[in-house]
């Protein structure tokens, strides 16, 4: 079995215990398909190791303590900084609706963080760390729109653009007239295409160099969003504004 097996195989034990909270070898080995002993053997490495723990009542395992300390180290590294937290704080607070920030980072578009509360909760799958859909999500369509043509194959070619809802668009060549329409007016909308009856919006955040980094969103229910495009699109500029200007290294 080659190394590049091997790594694969630990990664996917160490996922399936992760999607499940707790799993047992046999449920690992029939999910995956992987021989029962190279199971027991994984994880039994893994467990040396502290990725995993041994549940001895539930015949089980969970995650380690060496992987909490991943999760911890790539959230401290990835989280917004407190200014950019304190900015999305003030958007959702002033338009009643929740709000996001979002990065482009190496290959991926990530989001860094989200404000909430319980009368305008943020939609469910956009949590931090959430790096999916977007062609789908306005703060990925922001950032899909400043990349170059090539890049910008690149990265859907990986990824895809699955079908989440009757809305969402899933042809490139729409697609891509949808994000030279999105680079013009420097605000993307999606309404329905993430998750039905839902209206989201986003517009970018530039660097100290003039580069597009990242892009400020909010979210809010189609019913509630209905009449406020003007009110959305004149709050998202004014907030992505105070983004830059701490990004270019001055004070808000």
């Amino acid at each position: 079995m080659s190394n590049s097996t091997v790594i694969n195989r630990v990664f996917s034990v160490l996922e399936a215990v992760s999607s499940s909270g707790s799993a047992s070898a046999k449920t690992i080995a029939d999910r995956l398909e992987i021989p029962l002993p190279t199971v027991y053997r994984l994880l039994h490495e893994l467990e040396d190791c502290s990725y995993l723990v041994y549940l001895k009542e539930d015949k089980s395992f969970e995650l380690g303590p060496k992987c909490f300390e991943l999760g911890l180290s790539f959230q401290q590294r990835l989280i917004a900084p407190q200014p950019i937290r304190q900015i999305t704080d003030e958007l959702h607070r002033s338009l009643g609706t929740a709000a996001y920030f979002a990065i482009y980072r190496g290959s991926d578009i990530l989001l860094t963080y989200s404000s909430d509360c319980e009368k305008h909760p943020r939609l469910r799958p956009l949590r931090f760390g959430f790096n999916e859909a977007a062609h789908a999500t306005a703060f990925g369509k922001i950032l899909l729109s400043a990349m170059p043509e090539t890049q910008r194959t690149e990265y859907l070619d990986a990824r895809g653009m699955p079908v989440l809802t009757p809305h969402t668009i899933v042809r490139r060549d729409l697609l891509d007239t949808h994000l030279d329409e999105v680079a013009t007016r420097g605000i993307a909308w999606e309404h329905d295409e993430f998750l039905p009856r839902q209206t989201c919006a986003a517009v970018p955040v530039h660097n100290g160099t003039g580069m597009q980094v990242g892009a400020i969103a909010i979210s809010a229910p189609s019913s509630k969003a209905t009449g406020r495009a003007k009110t959305f699109d004149t709050a998202l500029r004014e907030h992505a504004g105070l983004c830059s200007r701490y990004l270019r290294g001055g004070a808000r």
